[in-house]
């Protein structure tokens, strides 16, 4: 099994950004920072992969952190003991710290599931695994990418390539008014 291959790099102008996207690129997927000071970002970093699971695992730096989907610590059922009642059993160890500040419907602090994760899985509770529970995650995280403060580019229509045109068309104007053009 081939690991699909993902890209960081600090593109502070749109002619390094143009000039990184002939040589490395093109990609299916775009992401980065729209809020200042960025998240789990350096200023002016994107990140680029062709696969979108790729993609935001690279962000939350899944792996370097050692981050894994498990069972909550505690049951849902037991009524004693107060939680907000959408939690899902469910949630992610080693889960990003900048991010427990962030409001997102799929996540609160600590990395405990919603249930709106678990909306996304077409089991019964009784089978839900693991896989099941981060494959719906980062299905609904991609969603969400523009309330955690982040700009992410993804093919539209018949493209095969992130749709950066209207946003770089932009940036350019942006430099021109600027003068950096």
């Amino acid at each position: 099994m081939s690991i699909e291959p993902v890209k960081r790099a600090i593109l502070p102008n749109l002619k390094d950004f143009k000039r990184f996207w002939q040589s490395k690129g093109p990609f299916k997927y775009a992401l980065t920072s729209k809020d200042f000071p960025p998240v789990l970002l350096e200023p002016e970093e994107w990140i680029f992969s062709n696969d979108v699971k790729v993609l935001l695992k690279e962000l939350m730096q899944f792996d370097n952190r050692k981050m894994k989907i498990v069972k909550a610590p505690f049951n849902p059922d037991n009524k004693s003991i107060l939680r907000p009642e959408m939690l899902s059993p469910w949630k992610i160890n080693h889960f990003p710290e900048e991010w427990n500040v962030c409001v997102c419907d799929l996540f609160v602090p600590e990395g405990h599931l919603t249930g709106i994760v678990l909306d996304m899985i077409e089991k019964h509770d009784d089978s839900i695994d693991r896989k099941d529970v981060e494959q719906a995650f980062f299905h609904c995280l991609e969603s969400c990418m523009d309330q955690l403060g982040y700009l992410y580019f993804k093919p539209r229509g018949s493209s095969p390539y992130a749709a950066l045109k209207s946003y770089l068309a932009e940036w350019e104007e942006d430099e021109q008014d600027a003068g950096l053009l």
